[in-house]
C-alpha cells in the first residue's frame, strides 16, 4: 500500500498527511514512471517549502524508489538530496524504510534531522490514515 501511494497516487499524501505535505504537482512525465518531475509543498520548522523531485528509481520487485531533489528550498544548503522508500514485508506486515541520502557543502551547515522528523511524521500520517 505505502509504496503504491508514492509510486502511483501521490497526490495523495496531503490528504493522508496535511500537517506534513499539503500540496502536490506533477511537473513533467507520467505518475510513477521514470524520470517524471514533481513538486511538493509542505511544512517544515513551521514554514511553508517546496520540493522539486525527480523520480530516479523505482523496483517493483524489491518495493523501493529513489526520489532526487533537482529545486526547491532545501537545494539553497543543501547538494545531491536523495530520498529512498524501501518497504519490506515480514509476517504480512509492511515495514517502511526511509533513507536521506545529502552532502552537506560544510561542517557549519546542520545534519537534517527537522527532514527526517518530517518524513517520519508523514509516514505515521499516511499509516494512520489508512488504519481507520
Amino acid at each position: 500500500m505505502f509504496r503504491d501511494v508514492f509510486t502511483n497516487k501521490p497526490h495523495h499524501v496531503s490528504t493522508m498527511s496535511p500537517l506534513h505535505v499539503q500540496g502536490f504537482d506533477l511537473l513533467e512525465g507520467d505518475i510513477g514512471t521514470i524520470g517524471s518531475k514533481i513538486c511538493w509543498t509542505y511544512t517544515l520548522d513551521g514554514e511553508k517549502k517546496i520540493s522539486k523531485q525527480i523520480l530516479e528509481a523505482v523496483d517493483h520487485e524489491n518495493k523501493m524508489l529513489i526520489l532526487k531533489e533537482f529545486e526547491g528550498d532545501i537545494t539553497y544548503n543543501y547538494d545531491s538530496i536523495k530520498a529512498t522508500l524501501h518497504i519490506e514485508t515480514k509476517d504480512e506486515i509492511d515495514l517502511v524504510s526511509w533513507t536521506l541520502k545529502y552532502e552537506r557543502p560544510n561542517e557549519n551547515v546542520p545534519e537534517l534531522i527537522s527532514l527526517l522528523d518530517l518524513v517520519v511524521g508523514m509516514t505515521k500520517g499516511i499509516d494512520d490514515h489508512h488504519a481507520k
